[in-house]
């Protein structure tokens, strides 16, 4: 029993003591790691994880709040990067009745190294709000989210809070569903209009530091039966025009980037 638990503590210490090497050092490595759920990999030609991170600035030191990670496919790049020198939180409801969140604490549980490096804060937009101190993150990001703060929840708040928990020269990274300008915003549709994005941001006393077109799909019309929702991954619509959507693609997107 005492040689059997000898070799146990042994083994926790080594493998405590080799996690840091392998976790990923870049951005490339963290896209390409094993610890990635195979599915999810499959969604890197929509998603551009790398130059997208590369665009907003992510390095492996900073303090990175990610708005609303439900799922968890950036936590599974962002969580392994910034262990070792930074910090990953997650700001997201109290509760999650509609398990939004199952395959982000499956992936946890696989790895309870960076379960216990992470942090959790509250974003409940329109209800509670709780993202830790004033200028304490290096970064706020949040991917196709913000139309989920509409037309009930109070989304100018959100942005304010934002610009509270972010250090003075600290990044606000934005991907949203873009509609197209020239068509009246439909609140139902999960599209946004880009230009409103930056009012509500800059409102918020942010600055628009620059724009990309590296989520960008020219083939999204963004005029769909079921919205955004039409499009892959959710293919809302069934088998109706199942091989039309499937070819468009994901949906259009705009990139943007904030500085406090």
């Amino acid at each position: 029993m005492r040689l059997l638990l000898s070799a146990t503590l042994l083994f926790t210490f080594v493998g405590c003591s080799n996690i840091g090497k392998k976790m990923p050092k870049t951005l490339e490595e963290a896209a390409t790691s094993s610890l990635r759920t195979p599915e999810n990999t499959l969604r890197d030609q929509y998603r551009h994880p790398v130059e997208t991170l590369e665009f907003f600035g992510v390095k492996p030191n900073m303090t990175v709040i990610e708005v609303s990670p439900s799922r968890g496919w950036y936590t599974e790049i962002l969580a392994p990067f910034l262990y070792e020198k930074g910090q990953y939180i997650m700001a997201e409801p109290e509760t999650d009745p509609r398990g939004y969140t199952t395959p982000r604490t499956a992936w946890y549980a696989k790895y309870p190294h960076l379960e216990k490096k992470a942090k959790k804060v509250v974003f409940q937009a329109g209800t509670k709000i709780d993202l830790g101190a004033d200028n304490s993150a290096d970064m706020v990001l949040t991917f196709r989210n913000t139309h989920n703060w509409l037309p009930t929840s109070n989304i100018e708040e959100a942005f304010k809070k934002f610009h509270k928990v972010l250090k003075p020269g600290g990044v606000l990274g934005v991907v949203e569903h873009r509609a197209n300008p020239k068509n009246k915003f439909d609140p139902k549709s999960g599209y946004m209009h880009e230009k409103e994005i930056i009012r509500i941001a800059q409102k918020a006393g942010f600055k628009l530091a620059a724009k990309s077109e590296i989520n960008a799909n020219p083939k999204d019309t963004t005029k769909h039966p079921n919205g955004v929702w039409s499009l892959p991954p959710s293919l809302r619509g069934g088998e109706k025009d199942k091989a039309k959507y499937q070819a468009i693609g994901e949906s259009d997107r705009m990139t943007l980037k904030f500085v406090k």
